[in-house]
């Protein structure tokens, strides 16, 4: 396959650059750089959008972290242009090439279902509320250009991806290991999550399932509540997880970003995956956390 990535440097595009070339796939990293070095590509300006012959796919990952600022007016909009503009703007130019791609992955987000409490969200279920909702929304509506060329586009709906190296497991980890963590506000909001290598193995399922298109859970099947999780990162790391975090303390430190991005409660499960025969490395969150620590 000659595939094109972009953000190919974050935690999920490094190591699927990695896993599609040990499948001997040719990968080209598209940058920001207009000077690209060997195997990059500029990404495409208005008037420079150079045609590229025997692409099979495209895989948009790029966008402003949503947990890396406070959520200032300045910032949210950020997180909305980054995600919005450029995926519109690769749509379009993958809809101009003379040889279309067969395929467009984009990344997108399970905070598009917003705070449901115990609802299972399958991808039919409507968009909810919020800035996170909102976004997410505006981001996949962003590929319309591709869908209406023909190509065949997915959205992947990233749950939590845990990787030591990276992301929200990451940042958890080192109050966890000194016995400092704890529940984050009640407790019982839901929390999807899903291994760095299921999410890898996803991405090369959909590139070989033509039948899969339109928005895809990106999550485990099995979500657990937030105290679940707690209980299980401290039970992998044998210490005790005794420190609760009130709502109130998050919303004074984080502001929106508290309510939208660690309260709210979403419960989402990966029905298109499971129909079409995908099975899952680590199904499970405990197994999931064991296995992913190990890579350490």
């Amino acid at each position: 396959m000659h595939v094109l990535v972009s953000g190919a440097s974050g935690l999920i595009g490094s190591a699927l650059v990695r896993r599609l070339e040990s499948r001997g796939s040719s990968v080209l990293r598209l940058v920001r750089r207009q000077q690209g070095k060997p195997g990059e590509v500029p990404f495409p300006e208005e008037g420079k959008a150079p045609q590229i012959s025997g692409l099979t796919a495209a895989i948009h990952l790029a966008g402003a972290g949503i947990a890396s600022h406070r959520w200032t007016a300045a910032y949210k909009q950020e997180i909305l242009e980054s995600r919005v503009r450029p995926t519109r703007r690769l749509a379009e130019w993958l809809a101009s090439q003379q040889d279309l791609p067969q395929l467009l992955i984009c990344a997108s987000a399970i905070g598009i279902y917003g705070d449901r409490g115990d609802e299972v969200l399958t991808e039919d279920a409507a968009a909810g509320d919020g800035f996170l909702a909102e976004t997410c929304q505006a981001w996949e509506a962003a590929a319309q250009p591709a869908r209406d060329a023909g190509i065949r586009t997915v959205h992947l709906r990233f749950g939590i991806v845990l990787a030591a190296q990276g992301g929200a497991l990451a940042k958890m980890l080192p109050a966890f290991r000194l016995g400092l963590g704890g529940r984050l506000g009640s407790g019982k909001q839901w929390m999807s999550w899903v291994a760095l290598e299921d999410v890898l193995r996803t991405i090369t399922f959909v590139m070989e399932n033509s039948a899969i298109s339109g928005p895809v859970n990106t999550t485990a099947p099995h979500p657990v509540t937030n105290a679940a999780f707690t209980h299980a990162l401290a039970s992998v790391l044998h210490r005790p997880a005794l420190l609760p975090v009130p709502a109130f303390a998050l919303r004074m430190a984080l502001g929106e970003m508290a309510d939208e991005g660690l309260l709210a409660s979403t419960r989402a499960v990966p029905q298109k995956l499971e129909q079409a025969g995908f099975l899952f490395a680590c199904p499970h969150l405990h197994d999931a956390l064991s296995a992913t620590l190990k890579r350490e």
